[in-house]
């Protein structure tokens, strides 16, 4: 598809929930609408942890479907769901684990993320899942990943994933940033000060030598 569609948080997680039990539990999918409710809902390797009721999880269900991004099946007693998020974004199954990894857990650091994504996909080095999502950040079809601005005291900066559009940038992140340009500009200003009066002085000096 040339568009990425945009989804809301909970449609996204039941997204990446599919995905993740599709690796984890491949005998139990595709999933139960109950069973889909708890991945979703679980407190463990969720970041947020949500609280999605059964009558939420079915008005997200009929969204993703509407992309084609959910399949529903019918040959039980229960209706069961898969997804079908390589197809509709057309992505690899290594970028297939990035972007669920990301939903499910938050933004994260290339080391995090690597490391999460070890049920789903193993990546040879850092260096390699750092080129997947540069070349997802930069995606003609719509970017899938972002590098967020580094936060006030950490060492290295975060990805998180684009399927709910933009992210909000943490609030310290925006006051330090403000922070560091007041500090810059105060700086600016008390050195075209300090060239001001030696300047003048300068002036002073040239005056008594004439």
């Amino acid at each position: 598809m040339n568009v990425t569609p945009q989804l809301e948080p909970a449609e996204a997680r039941i997204l990446a929930v599919l995905v993740e039990k599709q690796a984890t539990v491949p005998d139990s999918y595709p999933l139960s609408l109950n069973a889909l409710v708890t991945g979703c809902n679980q407190k463990t390797a969720r970041d947020p942890v949500m609280e999605i009721s059964e009558a939420e999880a079915l008005a997200a269900l009929d969204n993703l479907r509407s992309h084609t991004l959910v399949l529903e099946s019918s040959g039980s007693r229960v209706t069961r769901y898969a997804h079908n998020i390589a197809k509709v974004y057309q992505i690899s199954t290594p970028v297939v684990a990035i972007v669920t990894t990301l939903v499910l857990r938050g933004p994260q650091t290339i080391a995090e993320l690597r490391a999460n994504c070890e049920r789903l996909y193993r990546f040879a080095d850092a260096s390699s899942l750092e080129a997947f999502l540069t070349e997802l950040s930069e995606r003609s079809a719509g970017a899938l990943t972002v590098l967020l601005p580094r936060a006030p005291g950490a060492r290295e900066a975060r990805w998180a994933h684009l399927l709910c559009g933009m992210p909000d940038i943490p609030v310290a992140t925006a006051s330090a940033r403000v922070e560091a340009s007041s500090g810059l500009a105060a700086e600016v200003a008390a050195l075209r000060e300090e060239v001001a009066q030696l300047r003048a002085e300068v002036a002073e000096f040239r005056a008594l030598i004439e």
